[in-house]
């Protein structure tokens, strides 16, 4: 009696480790930082790639073009020069030789932007600027951006200000600052934008405003900005070839320094690093006149000076080709990040001799000038703004029920052309195994790593199922195999299933050290995820690229035909996709999962970490559609909605009917099971 319950206290224990204790490492404590490596290694790649440009102007002409084409696709920017501005004035302030006009006007079709217009008294014709500005408090009214306007107007321009997207009197709520990029600007890209491509479209329609006024001269346009604001006014100038002069401050440098350094979402260019370097957006400006200036004590490694000259020397040559050598200059000034007044007194200098064709091209003493309280220069200052001045979260909201009223309208769905679309969405690319790590094994768990061709290393914990037919539940969690529930892992244990506990990209032992500094307060996987998009890849089709290489494995290795896809909040997302890419999964299981990609609300919009955003998923389809192609077996474990709300009652019901019937739609069978707090559903077909 007494062996035999020593026998079932050691089978017992061969499943379970001991209680509190901790799930063992697969990697040396001091490891490589491998995911900021490859990223590193590509970007550097990139630079060297696309740093030759043209040396003829005939292949310069098809170069521009092809490249901007890429960039509208990528951004999602919109260019429509005959949609009617519809200038609307709230106010007006007359100041010595200018008055100032609060003003609001259409970018988009039913969206307004807010603004100031700033214009010299007398009829004209002047040259004028448009001035955009970064991330500093106050928007279009902060000091920085409110003085440039202020000694622009006073020397003569006509000067544009718009609060950016999601910023100034366009944030969620009227009065209350927000950040514009994280989550927020990032769910922009789920609706098939882009925080850029929404910044870009605006400002070309500040131009259409500039170029609409009798008092302005529209063959004398300027750009300039700060920071984020002069990261527009790079884009912008590349273009709009209205824009004649331009002076981006504190904000040029390459792109390859953006990899693993701290960026805004509105200076991401989707698969940007795929086709171009920051020298080619510079280069697009030739033969106009553009003068970059940058700071010696600039605390963004992106915008240091010695990543600045790497593109201008890169520049330089496409504008000595076209005989405009003197039209790119540089400048450094000895100061910190921002647009301090002797760099405004070389930009007036610049745009004196390029707009007005007066001097020399050197600084000009700055008009005095005298900044007004911020409520003074509001197109709304009672907060009642109009429905039409629409927020980040608005637009969203909109973009997305738009699109998914679209894939609800067809009655059947081509599996094999939206599996192909899905892949694209993804960015997938899969991966090879070269070899594999075993490491001795601790608490029961076989300790190993997959290495593949291109230096990843996937860490694994493995259990064997008791018996085979049980087959495998790979588990996976974006904050890593330490963050899975230990009681989840022993139920399945205990059941006699095998468990695979794996590290994809990004994630726990595989997880950035730089990338996690850099995010600081911003959302996990911001640097990441920014990183990887800039490379022609997403975090979620990273970790397809795992899941596929171990399902691979498993089914290789030890013959198993039976595997689960068991992931929790963002990884899960992954394990559904790879099911609706390919047949191999039985089931997937998806704890606290999006069970729809529309966007939900403002409050909570930081739920889901940065790795759950695609770029153009909703103009795809939608979770339902995902689900309907596995054709398999699903099971949603408390799903949510994108800002974490928890989804019961009815429109738990509609989101079940869409998922069956997406199911018709695609022919697929399969069955879902939702289990929530307040009940259970089972779908068959």
């Amino acid at each position: 009696m007494l062996n035999t319950i020593v026998q079932f206290f050691m089978v017992v224990t061969s499943f379970f480790p001991a209680i509190g204790q901790p799930l063992p490492k697969v990697l040396p404590a001091e490891r490589e930082d491998i995911a900021g490596r490859q990223l590193k290694l590509a970007a550097a790649a990139a630079f060297q790639r696309h740093t030759t440009l043209p040396r003829t102007t005939e292949e310069w002409t098809t170069w521009r073009q092809q490249l901007r084409e890429k960039i509208v696709r990528e951004t999602g920017m919109q260019e429509d020069h005959v949609l009617p501005l519809d200038v609307k004035e709230t106010g007006r302030i007359q100041q010595q030789g200018y008055s100032i006009r609060n003003i609001s006007f259409q970018t988009r079709p039913g969206v307004y932007a807010t603004a100031n217009l700033y214009m010299p008294d007398g009829p004209g014709p002047f040259p004028a600027v448009i001035n955009m500005h970064g991330h500093w408090p106050g928007a279009r009214t902060g000091d920085m951006v409110q003085a440039t306007a202020h000694e622009l107007a006073g020397h003569g321009y006509i000067c544009l200000n718009i609060d950016a997207w999601g910023a100034g009197e366009r944030t969620t709520t009227p009065g209350v600052a927000e950040y514009h990029g994280a989550s927020l600007g990032a769910s922009l890209m789920n609706a098939g934008a882009t925080l850029m491509g929404m910044q870009l479209t605006d400002n070309m329609r500040g131009v259409d405003l500039l170029c609409s006024l009798p008092q302005a001269d529209k063959k004398r346009i300027g750009a300039t900005g700060a920071s984020g604001g002069g990261n527009q006014t790079m884009w912008l100038t590349a273009m709009d070839e209205r824009i004649k002069a331009a002076v981006p401050v504190v904000s040029v440098g390459t792109f390859e320094a953006y990899i693993l350094n701290s960026n805004c979402v509105c200076e991401l260019l989707p698969s940007g690093l795929t086709f171009t370097e920051e020298a080619g957006i510079l280069a697009m400006a030739a033969p106009r006149a553009l003068k970059v200036c940058n700071a010696e004590k600039d605390a963004s490694k992106s915008f240091y000076p010695s990543e600045m000259l790497r593109s201008y020397k890169a520049a330089i040559p496409l504008f000595q080709l076209l005989k405009a050598g003197d039209r790119l200059q540089y400048q450094l000034f000895d100061t910190t990040h921002g647009y301090w007044p002797e760099i405004r007194s070389t930009m007036l200098g610049w745009f004196d001799q390029h707009l007005k064709g007066t001097g020399n091209g050197g600084p000009v003493p700055l008009p005095a000038t005298v900044l007004l309280p911020a409520a003074q220069l509001l197109t709304f200052p009672s907060l009642q703004r109009d429905s039409n001045v629409m927020s980040t979260a608005a637009w969203c909201r909109q973009a997305g029920s738009e699109w998914r009223a679209n894939m609800l309208g067809h009655d059947r769905l081509d599996v094999k052309e939206k599996r192909a679309a899905l892949k694209a969405v993804l960015k997938e690319q899969q991966l090879q195994l070269k070899t594999i790590h075993p490491f001795s094994p601790e608490q029961g768990w076989d300790r190993l790593a997959l290495e593949t061709t291109d230096g990843e290393l996937l860490p694994l914990l493995h259990r064997k199922p008791r018996k085979r037919e049980n087959g495998y539940v790979i588990l996976t969690h974006s904050g890593g195999k330490d963050s899975i529930p230990s009681d989840r892992i022993d139920e399945l244990l205990a059941h006699g299933y095998g468990v695979v506990l794996a590290d994809l990209w990004g994630t726990g032992e595989q997880s950035s050290e730089t990338a996690n500094k850099i995010d600081g307060s911003l959302p996990r996987f911001h640097t990441l995820a920014r990183s990887a998009l800039w490379l022609g890849h997403t975090l979620q089709g990273k970790w397809v690229s795992d899941l596929r290489l171990l399902t691979g494995f498993l089914r290789s290795h030890y013959g198993v035909k039976r595997i689960t896809l068991e992931g929790y909040r963002e990884t899960a997302m992954a394990g559904l996709f790879l099911a609706a890419l390919e047949p191999g999964a039985s089931k997937v299981v998806l704890h606290n999962s999006p069970i729809s990609y529309q966007f939900a609300g403002r409050q909570g919009v930081d739920y889901f970490n940065m790795s759950i955003h695609l770029p153009g998923f909703l103009p795809w389809g939608d979770v339902s559609l995902a689900a309907a192609l596995t054709g398999r077996e699903i099971e949603l474990i408390a799903p949510v909605d994108m800002s974490g709300n928890p989804v019961n009652g009815l429109p738990l019901k509609f989101y079940r009917d869409e998922f069956q019937e997406m199911r018709k739609r695609c022919r697929q069978r399969g069955q879902l099971i939702v289990r929530t707090a307040a009940a259970n559903f089972n779908i068959e077909k």
